[in-house]
């Protein structure tokens, strides 16, 4: 069998995946353009991407392919219609990055909260120094605890931040999705939810129900001291629409671990936003922690060999999600 991994530096160099025993074609790119995925893939058996795009038209001109191994949870880079309807096995990672995430949404409420950006900027300008006493209070700090966070998602990453939120005496609350007809039980309905939120941290996959169901009218739902934590998919949130809710006072602060194009070009709204004092920019790294991204590898690593050895259960293993 061939095999390519068509964006293999995604992951530092210590990082690398193993392929099935049964490949004897093994193939590694560290990046691939769209206009190289053809050629790099002809008479592949199994092809391994973390964000590049397969698509209908490529795989409509790639009749070998007969597996694909997403090295991440979310798989809307590749076109599973076309791949259910051609019996192309599908596998992606779960519960990998549980602890790296969790920590890492932790870790932005608490800047937020504390406005570690405004004391940060102070350091380097050695603002203490100038200070009449012995601290240099140049921020409001708030607590976490007795606040309440509501999640959207409630998969593994939801209840690793929930459970990790809790910790810190922090009440959860999980939202139902947005326009459901019914509340299912343990959920409050999402608007409802928005409207209690101290902090909303979104964990749900990118779906036509999920985009863009941070806007306008969403936010205008949320309490004016509100924050927002991202670290799904950024178009789960109209940007524009929170840059100006931003602006405006709508809601407290935001801390952004996604955007809408990745990587955002220099002239991406996302850049607007990380310029406001009450937001945080981090670059799509909170799954990216040294242990999380060996387990990644690992957990493919085993999906894959399964399926190449034809076990009977592999593919109850194909297209599992954090939702």
């Amino acid at each position: 069998m061939k095999a390519v991994f068509l964006d293999a530096a995604t992951f530092p160099d210590e990082q690398t995946l193993t392929p099935p025993d049964a490949v004897t074609d093994w193939q590694s790119f560290d990046k691939t353009s769209p206009e190289q995925r053809l050629e790099r893939l002809q008479q592949a058996d199994i092809a391994l991407v973390n964000k590049v795009v397969l698509d209908a038209p490529l795989l409509a001109r790639l009749p070998d392919l007969k597996c694909i191994g997403v090295t991440a949870t979310g798989t809307n880079n590749v076109d599973l219609e076309v791949c259910r309807a051609r019996g192309i096995a599908v596998f992606n990672a779960t519960g990998y990055a549980v602890d790296a995430v969790g920590e890492h949404c932790i870790m932005m409420m608490l800047t937020l909260a504390r406005n570690l950006k405004a004391y940060l900027r102070d350091a380097d300008n050695k603002g203490w120094s100038q200070s009449p006493f012995f601290c240099n209070r140049i921020a409001p700090i708030n607590t976490l605890s007795g606040k309440r966070l509501v999640i959207v998602g409630k998969g593994d990453l939801g209840i690793a931040v929930a459970t990790r939120a809790q910790a810190l005496g922090l009440s959860v609350i999980y939202a139902e999705r947005p326009a459901a007809e019914t509340v299912r039980p343990g959920y409050t309905a999402f608007e409802t939810a928005l409207s209690l939120a101290d902090v909303l941290s979104l964990h749900c996959p990118l779906t036509d129900q999920t985009r863009g169901m941070i806007n306008q009218h969403t936010l205008s739902l949320m309490q004016p001291h509100a924050l927002l934590i991202n670290s799904g998919r950024g178009d789960l949130v109209d940007e524009s629409d929170l840059l100006d809710a931003l602006t405006r006072g709508v809601i407290g602060a935001a801390a952004l671990d996604v955007a809408s194009s990745e990587p955002p070009p220099p002239d991406h709204i996302i850049w607007q936003l990380a310029a406001l004092p009450n937001v945080i920019v981090t670059p799509h790294v909170a799954w990216s922690s040294d242990g999380a991204m060996a387990r990644l590898l690992r957990q493919l690593e085993e999906k894959l060999n399964r399926w190449a050895r034809k076990e009977p259960d592999a593919l109850a293993d194909s297209l599992t999600h954090d939702s």
